[in-house]
């Protein structure tokens, strides 16, 4: 991998109560915790919406990648009011079209098939994590 030179936020939709809202966050936490750690940060959504300083900050002055996990693109149009365009946008349910073999179920948790989802979409992003660092805009 390259050397970096700026972190990247990786920001999923709250989703909650829903399979592919569900899978943007693992798809997440697997991309900031084992993927690129330290490379890829994340911010909870509703900090946006609240307009916190800190996580205002942090979209403000690093590429921002938004996953959402239904056609509303919650995770996008909160980052775009905040007047941030987002680097990279995803649908969840791209994943799964991808990897039909792996069809995620859960709500709260994740089934075997979705949680292998969630890594195999987080091992794919980590180019776009890469090229976004080392401030390469085309991946």
């Amino acid at each position: 991998m390259k050397s970096t030179t700026r972190k990247v936020v990786v920001l999923p939709c709250s989703g909650i109560g829903k399979t592919y809202g569900a899978l943007t966050r693992e798809t997440t936490y697997e991309l900031v915790d084992r993927v690129r750690p330290g490379i890829a940060v994340t911010t909870c959504l509703a900090l946006l919406v609240i307009e916190d300083p800190e996580a205002l900050q942090l979209i403000m002055t690093h590429p921002v990648i938004t996953i959402d996990g239904c056609p509303k693109s919650c995770a996008r149009k909160s980052v775009e009011a905040r007047g941030v365009t987002p680097a990279r946008t995803y649908q969840a349910i791209n994943f799964y079209k991808a990897h039909k073999e792996l069809k995620p179920d859960g709500i709260a948790e994740l089934n075997e098939a979705g949680l292998k989802l969630a890594a195999v979409a987080a091992d794919e992003l980590a180019q776009v994590v890469d090229n976004l660092a080392v401030g390469k805009e085309e991946s």
